[in-house]
């Protein structure tokens, strides 16, 4: 990804080869931080980096190696809106997923833990800043309610949304 922008579906793709590099031992957890770090530079390579590892079977994003998070923690607003927003639309698909009797409820779930969970190793002021802003939209306010609106969440959505909101702080 050398100096390259990478374009989101680039950034899919490097992140499923380097997800199962990585689980069968054949890159180290500092080799694939670096790569994770140049990846997530942009916004593109970073939406690329979550929709993959926050998805997928690859373990990198329930262990968390240490310099994994010294990456995403270096790339600081990116992440933490990136990974507050899958936060907010894994919370919500749980429930639509477990409305309609789907199986997808259990990925969604597995993203929305995974959130919390990286949530709650990244900066915490910025991470309390921004899901503070979500929070408020979540009671009709704010530059969020913007987002909230584009899904057409609905009320019960909406509350877990905000539950997932206050698990991060546990």
């Amino acid at each position: 990804m050398n100096d390259q922008k990478p374009t989101f579906k680039e950034a899919m793709e490097a992140t499923m080869i380097w997800c199962k590099s990585w689980e069968n031992d054949e890159i180290s957890d500092e080799v694939i931080s670096d790569r994770i770090g140049e990846l997530i530079k942009t916004v593109e390579g970073a939406r690329g980096f979550f929709v993959v590892s926050l998805s997928i079977d690859c373990p990198l994003m329930d262990r968390f190696p240490d310099a994994l998070i010294f990456q995403l923690r270096s790339s600081g607003d990116i992440i933490v809106d990136l990974t507050v927003k899958n936060l907010a639309m894994s919370s919500a698909m749980v429930v639509t997923h477990h409305e309609n009797n789907d199986s997808q409820e259990i990925q969604s779930e597995r993203i929305k833990i995974r959130c919390i969970e990286l949530l709650k190793l990244l900066d915490s002021t910025q991470v309390k800043k921004r899901l503070d802003v979500l929070l408020e939209a979540t009671k009709g306010n704010g530059t969020d309610l913007k987002f909230i609106n584009k899904w057409g969440y609905n009320d019960k959505q909406i509350n877990a949304i905000s539950e997932s909101i206050y698990e991060v702080a546990t």
